[in-house]
């Protein structure tokens, strides 16, 4: 009996290695949309500085979790991140995660 297997674009997107820069950028951009910022940054919409859960006098701030362009451009290119508005420049149009990109983190990480 002859079986072949059928190779998707998806399957192609799975068997990608990635770094553990573009790891932490393909999890955030799960949380959510990612828009452009000043200084070649891309984060969240309206992200702020936001403060431990533990800590009562809310002393210690967490920071702004970010990636850079060029990151944001390499998850694109292998089908783990799209442009959410196709009439704009991929630089200035927002990200989200495509499908392929919640596979690979649901079978890697």
């Amino acid at each position: 009996m002859n079986t072949t297997a059928k190779v998707s674009p998806n399957t192609t997107a799975l068997m990608i290695t990635l770094t553990p820069t573009q790891i932490k950028g393909l999890k955030l951009a799960k949380d959510g949309d990612l828009y452009p910022q000043e200084g070649k940054r891309w984060t969240h919409l309206n992200a702020t500085v936001t403060y431990a859960r533990t800590d009562r006098f809310k002393e210690r701030p967490l920071k702004i979790k970010f990636l850079t362009t060029a990151t944001v451009e390499e998850l694109r290119n292998n089908g783990l991140l799209q442009t959410l508005n196709s009439d704009v420049e991929s630089n200035i149009s927002p990200h989200g995660i495509t499908m392929a990109g919640k596979m690979w983190l649901l079978k890697h990480k």
